[in-house]
């Protein structure tokens, strides 16, 4: 292409539209962490507690569910932040596509919710990239056609004394 273009070759992509790209010979692999704290800094939420799961399974949204209105541009950069997102964080998409469906009309307890899937993204950022304490992390999904109707990832509770001790366990949770 160099040849019948005019361009620069810039090496092995590193960074790219808010992605981190780590390529090797597994493969490529892409992460948000650097886009994930930059939510957590817009939002104002860096020293906020953080969630095991983005969502309580029993919450019912509803659009007239009583509650104060929130400012809807607000709700919306939120949403919008937590969308593009999800490109590497399938583990809420769940919740995000069901926050998504009142744009229109936000309350406080969709902009609560909303944040606790911030606050659940920054308890998983210090597992997930960087921050190490040699416990593995289990992430399984089951499908059926095309759709996904169950996934996980939670941080294992043994730290694995092998690569293969910790896809056991993590067979044996999904198993489970």
């Amino acid at each position: 292409m160099m040849k019948v273009f005019e361009m620069t070759n810039l090496g092995e992509m590193s960074y790219f539209l808010g992605m981190e790209v780590q390529q090797n010979q597994c493969g490529i692999f892409i992460c948000q962490q650097k886009y994930a704290k930059e939510i957590l800094k817009k939002f104002k939420m860096e020293e906020c507690k953080s969630m095991t799961t983005p969502v309580n399974v029993k919450e019912k949204f509803c659009k007239e569910d009583g509650a104060d209105k929130v400012d809807e541009a607000i709700y919306r950069s939120l949403i919008g932040c937590l969308m593009y997102l999800i490109a590497t964080r399938p583990d809420i998409m769940h919740a995000v596509n069901l926050l998504s469906r009142f744009m229109h009309c936000a309350s406080e307890v969709h902009f609560k919710v909303a944040k606790r899937v911030v606050r659940y993204i920054k308890g998983t950022l210090s597992y997930s990239y960087g921050i190490h304490d040699m416990k593995s992390i289990s992430k399984y999904c089951f499908s059926f056609g095309s759709g996904i109707f169950f996934w996980c990832s939670k941080k294992q509770e043994i730290i694995a004394q092998s690569t293969a001790e910790a896809e056991y366990v993590a067979a044996t949770a999904a198993a489970n």
